[in-house]
């Protein structure tokens, strides 16, 4: 009878369950309107306000899904899976904040706009029904379907949203190339019944690292799939008419790009064999130019399977390959001077290289850098040229100039690549008339926008900064009160320019300011979920027992009682970091909008608890070995941030609950293994056994043949017997991240079970890295809230 009864209870907890939904407060708050999104055209007189959705029904997260050498594709729309989907736009005129909002199609389901070079008009992608279709529209607000059009986005290069390639226009702004399925494309390859054979791989002796990648394609078959879907015709659009003609041959085109006088077009054309172990972004590549007509007019490079390149390496050949802006057809690429390895000791790790059209002779080799290039802003007669020291993770930044072949590189900042406050901010680019990003100058004055970070929080700032003197001269900088950074500048001379302001009572809402202290609201969008304004957040800062800086945004849940002591939640994820001075650096803000979305940990504020959130969790050291002492410093972060919690009156330190996603969910099942400071743990979408991640993970160099040591003792997977207090491990089905596959939690699961612990999976099904489908959100929520209830709250 006692048998019979365990092996019930065994299939009761095995059992599929229904989706759950969290307490009506938490309901309430996801029901809540996002903040909208901007898309300003590049002269900058008129804006598109864009409002997305925010969670897609499980139906349509569970659509099919094809799972394509990195990228996923809907097999039905011949686009991706998923993405940010918009509902409603409405067209903004910034001079006199006129906004009009626009009429969509039925069952609005829009991609981001791309708008022409002159500004004058956009285009979009919308989907309907089976089928993708190009929309166009000027800022006059017509809106108008190009008929005969169906749009091939299945390419989207990172998965989860459509490439800009997908659509490209023209520099004269009068017409555009969009891929479009081909006319005369049959029905899908269909899968073989009875297998042809085995799926074989076979290598000879030559060193290749690779990532442990997710969606690569497995069989012929999957390759005979990623040809099809992935072929596209180009599509060249009159925009006055409607009108469509072919352009090229049909083809898999990761990169669409026009010379700056059109009279050129640059394209990457996918070739096989492709890789088993390699998403598309490696495969064989031909790289060439059309003419106007659609004819090849040079071939460039034919670049083989990018296989072979050593850990934080880059390929050898040509990369980076683009456009110059301040030539109407010149290419800048980028080769590497090490074999492509950072580990070889050489003077220059890269060459800049040129090559003009009509692209006959040799290329020219324009300039070599002394560490990995990692960047170009083009100016008028200058470039900025950036480049990144692995070791010492330094960042230096140079100008040089394009008129004297002769002048050496100039250099004008150099900093840590982790140090936030002196970071002297980004410079601020337009799209030129060519259709090019350029950056904006008055006379030799650029513009840089940075986010400002400090001690106390982040204060946006606008810096003008003269190239040839270094002087720099502050024309804006955020109060200590609000948030408020600058988007775009609305006039060449900087005495104009677009903000996003907010406060912790205000949403984010556009201002016009001017550099005489003037502002001028253009929206005035009121607060969607007031309940939350009782919520109440501080920095809070203390050290490490070894002097190490650490901080945390302390929440405190509505109506909180001063001197309660509360169950308390810490959330946080690690970084590593070269030096202890920047490791304790604070980048975020207590002076913004608070607000609750999707499966945030805040949310426990609305169930009691107070929140640690972001606590630091640094981890110091030089770069090859940060990592060995990985455990004693998250041990001793987590330690002091819960003694100055209790410390303040606001947390009772028998009852904390710790959590993270990703590598945050590692930091957790470490944490609960190595210490007893919390009553239990929530690790979502984590990878708990490094012997799984061979070749590095992180900002581990080492192999696990070099280190084995460490990998084995930073798995928690390897001490689940020392894990006794309550963890909740949830993972989506359809986790596309490199490393945490499902399986990671799937075997972390039946360890600890193993082991004797206490232990709960959730897989989510069709779900990725992170949970999108409204169900989802709620069932994880409830999970979430119900397991620190039960064994933090609560405890027995």
């Amino acid at each position: 009878m006692r048998l019979w009864i365990a092996v019930l209870s065994l299939a009761t907890l095995c059992a599929q369950e229904h989706y759950k939904k969290p307490p009506q407060d938490v309901l309430r708050v996801l029901d809540a309107p996002g903040a909208p999104q901007e898309s300003l055209n590049p002269p900058r007189t008129h804006m598109l306000i864009l409002r997305a959705r925010r969670y897609p029904p499980i139906r349509e997260v569970s659509q099919p899904m094809l799972r394509m050498a990195g990228m996923r594709v809907n097999p039905r729309t011949n686009g991706p899976h998923l993405g940010t989907v918009f509902t409603a736009m409405s067209l903004m005129e910034i001079a006199t904040g006129r906004e009009t909002k626009l009429t969509l199609p039925a069952d609005p389901r829009l991609q981001m706009p791309r708008w022409s070079p002159d500004g004058k008009r956009f285009a979009f992608l919308h989907t309907n029904g089976d089928q993708i279709e190009l929309w166009l529209g000027d800022v006059s607000g017509q809106l108008r379907m190009v008929s005969g059009v169906r749009v091939n986005a299945a390419y989207t290069g990172t998965g989860l949203r459509v490439s800009g390639d997908t659509i490209q226009w023209m520099p004269d702004g009068r017409s555009l190339l969009v891929k479009s399925v081909p006319a005369s494309r049959g029905a899908a390859p269909v899968a073989p019944d009875v297998p042809m054979g085995p799926n074989t791989q076979e290598s000879h002796g030559k060193y290749s690292p690779v990532r442990t990648y997710q969606d690569l394609l497995t069989s012929a078959h999957d390759m005979d799939l990623f040809d099809y879907y992935m072929t596209a015709q180009l599509l060249k659009v009159d925009v006055a008419s409607g009108k469509t003609s072919t352009f090229g041959e049909p083809g898999i085109y990761s990169t669409i790009e026009p010379s700056p006088s059109g009279q050129y077009i640059l394209f990457h054309k996918i070739q096989r064999p492709y890789s088993l172990l390699h998403t598309a972004g490696a495969f064989p590549r031909d790289i060439a130019v059309w003419d106007p007509s659609g004819k090849v007019a040079a071939k460039l490079f034919s670049r083989p399977l990018e296989d072979g390149i050593p850990i934080e390496g880059v390929a050898t050949g040509p990369r980076s390959i683009a456009w110059r802006p301040d030539e109407p057809a010149t290419l800048f690429w980028v080769e590497a001077l090490d074999g492509g390895n950072p580990k070889r000791k050489v003077d220059h790790r890269d060459k800049l290289m040129t090559f003009k059209a009509p692209f006959q002779g040799q290329p020219a080799e324009w300039t070599r850098v002394k560490n990995r290039f990692t960047a170009v802003d083009w100016g008028k007669g200058f470039a900025l040229i950036r480049d990144n020291e692995r070791d010492r993770r330094w960042v230096t930044t140079s100008m040089l100039s394009l008129r004297d072949e002769g002048a050496a590189p100039k250099v004008i900042f150099s900093r840590s690549s982790q140090d936030k406050y002196r970071d002297p901010g980004t410079p601020m680019e337009e799209t030129a008339p060519n259709g090019q990003r350029v950056l904006i100058q008055d006379g030799d004055d650029i513009f840089l926008n940075g986010e400002g970070a400090t001690p106390t929080g982040a204060r946006p700032f606008l810096d003008r900064y003269n190239i040839r003197t270094g002087e720099k001269k502050r024309v804006f900088r955020s109060g200590e009160q609000g948030h408020e950074r600058v988007i775009a500048l609305l006039a060449h001379d900087g005495s104009h320019f677009l903000t996003e302001r907010e406060s912790p009572t205000v949403p984010q809402n556009y201002f016009v300011r001017g550099v005489d202290g003037t502002a001028r609201a253009l929206t005035d969008y009121r607060d969607p979920a007031p309940e939350l304004r009782k919520i109440r957040k501080q920095l809070v800062k203390y050290k490490r027992p070894d002097g190490v800086d650490l901080s945390f945004t302390l929440y405190l849940p509505p109506d909180y009682k001063e001197g309660t002591r509360l169950p308390t939640v810490v959330w946080a994820y690690p970084r590593e970091f070269t030096d202890a001075d920047v490791a304790g650096q604070f980048g975020g803000s207590t002076e913004r909008f608070t607000t609750l979305a999707g499966t945030s940990h805040l949310f426990f504020l609305l169930a009691g608890y107070a929140v640690l959130d972001d606590a630091s969790m640094p981890v110091v050291g030089p770069p090859e070995t940060v990592n060995n002492t990985y455990v004693e410093q998250i041990v001793a972060s987590a330690k002091a941030a819960i003694d100055k919690a209790a410390e303040m009156g606001v947390t009772d330190p028998q009852r904390v609950g710790v959590g993270g996603h990703s590598y945050g969910a590692f930091m957790t099942a470490n944490l609960l293994a190595h210490s007893d400071l919390f009553r239990a743990g929530i690790a979502r979408s984590g990878a708990y056994n490094r012997t799984l991640t061979p070749f590095g993970f992180q900002s581990e160099r080492r192999t696990i043949w070099e280190a084995p040591e460490i990998y084995l003792r930073m798995s928690p997977f390897m001490v689940a017997d020392k894990i006794k207090e309550p963890l909740l491990l949830i993972h989506g089905e359809a986790d596309n991240n490199p490393g945490t596959f499902p399986i990671q939690s799937d075997r972390m699961y039946q360890a600890v079970r193993g082991n004797g612990g206490n232990v709960r999976l959730v897989f989510l099904p069709h779900e990725s890295h992170g949970y999108v489908g409204r169900e989802s959100v709620e069932h994880t929520l409830a999970e979430m809230i119900e397991w620190f209830d039960k064994h933090v709250k609560n405890p027995h």
